[in-house]
C-alpha cells in the first residue's frame, strides 16, 4: 500500500539524478530526464521499515499533517481576510472569531502559542489603525 497519497495525487514532475534508478541519459549525454514523482515513491516504499507499528505511524502521520494543514490554512485565509478588510467596523466584529480560531489551534499545539500570541497581538495593531 501507498502512504504517499497526496504526492500520486499531484503527479509532481522531479528531476532525476544519475544514479537514480529510472535515469536514462539518451543521445543527450548526461543531462537528466524528467519523471513524475509516482515512479520515485515506490523506490521510497521499498526502503521503508517493514513493521507493522511503523506502517501504522507512516498512515497516522499521513492522516495528522491532513487534518493539521486544513485548520492552519483555515486560520492564515481567515487572518489575510480580516487584514484585507478596509472598515473598523467589520473588523473588530471579525476579530473574536479570529482569535478563538488562532487560540484553538495553539491549544491543540497546530500552531505553536508564542505564533499564536503574535498573530493576535499584530491583528489587534492593524485594527487599532484603522
Amino acid at each position: 500500500m501507498n502512504y504517499f497519497c497526496t504526492a500520486i495525487k499531484q503527479k509532481w514532475s522531479v528531476r532525476l539524478g544519475v544514479r537514480t534508478p529510472g535515469f536514462h541519459p539518451g543521445n543527450r549525454g548526461s543531462i537528466p530526464l524528467r519523471t513524475t514523482f509516482l515512479f520515485i515513491t515506490t523506490e521510497i516504499n521499498r526502503i521503508m521499515a517493514n513493521h507493522k507499528s511503523a506502517l501504522k505511524r507512516i498512515r497516522q502521520n499521513e492522516k495528522l499533517r491532513v487534518h493539521n494543514r486544513y485548520y492552519s490554512v483555515t486560520m492564515r485565509n481567515a487572518v489575510s481576510k480580516l487584514r484585507s478588510t478596509e472598515n473598523k467596523e467589520e473588523a473588530s466584529a471579525m476579530y473574536p472569531k479570529v482569535s478563538s480560531l488562532i487560540d484553538g489551534l495553539a491549544k491543540r499545539n497546530i500552531i505553536h502559542a508564542n505564533k499564536a500570541a503574535n498573530l493576535k497581538s499584530k491583528l489587534a495593531k492593524h485594527i487599532a489603525k484603522l
